[in-house]
């Protein structure tokens, strides 16, 4: 595949936990493909060597049928033999110049990141994208703290290659992420441990289709009148005025009123602002 043309919204990986009603992996990821995934990671820790290259193989051939790229976790002589597209890397792997010496300039080289630091470092390196995480806890990373979406926000206003989003994003948390600035949404058990792998995937491509737009929509300015003061933002949406304004970890406890009326908390990240738009927040206490 063309590297340079690399664009992708939802990074499906495989989980070695069993699926939901027997499904096998390959079963699994053909309907996260069929639901909009358009890249898809093998990941096993704990497999021996013969069993992750049969593993490979099959999502290669899977993979190319659908014509998405197929990425092998960790392992870059796994992913030579297994003529995948390319290798993601963590911090402890080998090195991206010599992952690219191996795999010849066209391969695919991604790399896990949980600072800026690390980011920015990986994109001095040349690696093609990054993940960035985990951003919320998760037993896919035992030991990892979260990063929080105050990671997000600092690589999207720092790096230029692209970089997603990865570690406990559900349906329930997703908008909040994509709010702090993520383009491209990493999802594991989110799609392994559901009971519709393909109508996730598509909600999630939902939630990532609708943020762009707003991004492109709202690539300027405008003025909005909150809580009855003027205030020029960038925001498209209430949510993205909440992660803006820092009030994301009191959402539990605020009110929302946008242009005279109440607005349900499903609505936040929807609803469009627009300029001269009257915002009212209202944070109350819960008492018994």
């Amino acid at each position: 595949m063309n590297k340079d043309k690399l664009d992708f919204k939802l990074y499906a990986i495989t989980s070695g936990e069993a699926h939901k009603d027997g499904r096998t992996m390959l079963q699994v990821m053909e309907q996260a493909i069929k639901g909009g995934a358009d890249i898809v990671q093998l990941r096993n820790k704990s497999g021996d060597k013969e069993l992750i290259l049969q593993q490979a193989k099959a999502l290669r051939t899977l993979t190319r049928s659908y014509r998405v790229p197929f990425i092998v976790n960790d392992d870059p002589h796994m992913a030579k033999l297994a003529e995948a597209d390319g290798v993601h890397l963590g911090q402890e792997d080998m090195p991206i110049d010599q992952a690219r010496v191996l795999l010849g300039s066209d391969a695919i080289v991604g790399i896990s990141t949980h600072s800026l630091q690390q980011a920015l470092a990986a994109e001095q390196a040349g690696a093609d994208y990054i993940g960035v995480g985990p951003v919320f806890e998760t037993p896919t990373k035992p030991g990892r703290p979260a990063v929080s979406t105050r990671l997000i926000e600092e690589v999207a206003s720092s790096i230029r290659i692209p970089f997603v989003a990865i570690g406990g994003i559900t349906l329930a948390n997703a908008a909040e992420v994509l709010a702090a600035g993520a383009a491209r949404l990493c999802a594991v058990r989110a799609i392994t441990d559901s009971a519709e792998p393909e109508q996730a995937c598509r909600r999630l491509c939902e939630l990532i289709h609708a943020s762009r737009k707003l991004r492109e929509i709202n690539s300027f300015p405008i003025n909005i009148l909150l809580n009855g003061k003027l205030k020029e933002t960038y925001a498209a949406s209430v949510s993205e005025l909440l992660d803006q304004l820092g009030q994301q970890h009191k959402i539990k406890h605020l009110i929302v009123e946008l242009d005279g009326c109440l607005l349900p908390r499903t609505a936040w990240n929807e609803r469009l602002l627009k300029n001269n738009s009257h915002v009212e927040l209202i944070q109350f206490v819960g008492g018994g």
